[in-house]
């Protein structure tokens, strides 16, 4: 087999679980690791950690070399500095697999992915992390058996009190509170988990945003002095979903990172013939699914209980990295690239662009390359 060439933008957390990942690719070492970051302090810890990557100053020394049909680079910088970065190693004939969110707007990202055709590369975003949930995919399948009958409407609810990107979560790291650095706050860090496992159930063609609104809850905060704070941690939205057979399904959607509402979490999907209902992947609790249905004239609801994860089985860190290889080598793969992470990453700034106008948004899928 041939060389991986897999080359990091960043040498943070992130970065560091990419690199773990490569233990779960066909030949882990037949890997090539490369890795840059302007900050000394996280390329001293990854090299610490990963003696075998290749450290260099800057991406573009880095990647300076000739390019291999399959070289990945994988950008694990700051959302301010995807769309350089991306186009950058793009343009030097690889395929890119970027972090969430894409960039921090349509226009940014719309211009990687015509890069990305420029060049006949793959663009890859790492929002894959939550696919493949048992519950999930059980769901999945009773929808392809019409078991719900005709869908109508779908419920996500995500409240977390307090996990807050740059105050409860990685406290260090404050560009995450600064929307020009950022992009946005919740909406921008966890959201891309939540469409991509939403739009990968329902296969839209077209979502329209009715309505959306942002909240930035008040609380003590203790962050270092001049520190930037400008982004929701509470919002929510109701979308219509248009799906490839012509029907409408209306969506209520709502996430927190730090809301003063009780934590929840709940998915569900109503049909005229049953529902099912399951909690998002990374919330607290046992895996279960339950099917509401009608017999005889009264409810009645099945729980369908999962088994903890085989040790086999991909972990959360580990996905966006083998989807992407699959991808690359033409192989069956749940990597989200391309139109269809273009897509994703438009509901999401969608929402946000009808909270900040008052007017309603459309975002239609184009055809998948």
């Amino acid at each position: 087999m041939s060389t991986q060439r897999i080359y990091l933008v960043g040498a943070g957390v992130i970065a560091r679980s990419h690199a773990a990942a490569i233990q779960r690719l066909p030949d882990p070492e037949q890997v090539m690791l490369a890795v840059t970051d302007p900050n000394p302090q996280a390329m001293a810890a990854f090299v610490r950690e990963y003696p075998q990557a290749r450290a260099f100053e800057d991406a573009q020394t880095m990647l300076a070399e000739a390019a291999d049909e399959n070289d990945i680079v994988i950008i694990s910088a700051p959302p301010f500095a995807h769309e350089e970065l991306t186009c950058v190693a793009l343009a030097t004939g690889r395929h890119v697999l970027c972090e969430k969110p894409l960039a921090l707007n349509q226009e940014q990202a719309r211009h990687m992915l015509a890069v990305a055709h420029a060049y006949h590369r793959l663009l890859g975003c790492c929002s894959v992390r939550c696919l493949n949930w048992p519950p999930a995919e059980e769901a999945r399948r009773l929808l392809q058996k019409q078991a719900l009958g005709q869908l109508y409407h779908v419920r996500f609810l995500n409240l977390e009190q307090r996990n807050r990107p740059g105050i409860e979560f990685q406290p260090q790291t404050n560009w995450f509170l600064d929307q020009a650095r950022s992009g946005g706050g919740t909406l921008m860090d966890r959201a891309p988990y939540e469409f991509t496992v939403l739009n990968d159930l329902l296969q839209p063609r077209r979502v329209e945003v009715l309505n959306a609104w942002l909240a930035n809850p008040s609380t003590a905060l203790h962050l270092p002095p001049q520190t930037i704070v400008d982004v929701e941690q509470h919002a929510g939205a109701t979308l219509r979903y248009t799906l490839v057979d012509g029907s409408n399904v209306i969506m209520n959607y709502e996430r927190a990172s730090g809301t003063h509402s009780e934590e929840q979490s709940m998915i569900e999907f109503t049909g005229v013939n049953g529902s099912l209902r399951w909690s998002w992947p990374l919330s607290r609790g046992r895996a279960t699914l339950t099917h509401t249905y009608d017999r005889d004239g009264a409810s009645e609801s099945r729980i369908i209980a999962f088994p903890p994860p085989a040790a086999e089985a991909l972990r959360f860190g580990e996905k966006p990295l083998v989807y992407f290889y699959q991808r690359i080598h033409n192989q069956p793969s749940a990597a989200v690239v391309n139109e269809q992470a273009l897509f994703n990453f438009s509901c999401i700034r969608a929402i946000y662009d009808c909270a900040t106008s008052g007017l309603a948004q459309v975002v239609e899928k184009q055809s998948l390359s």
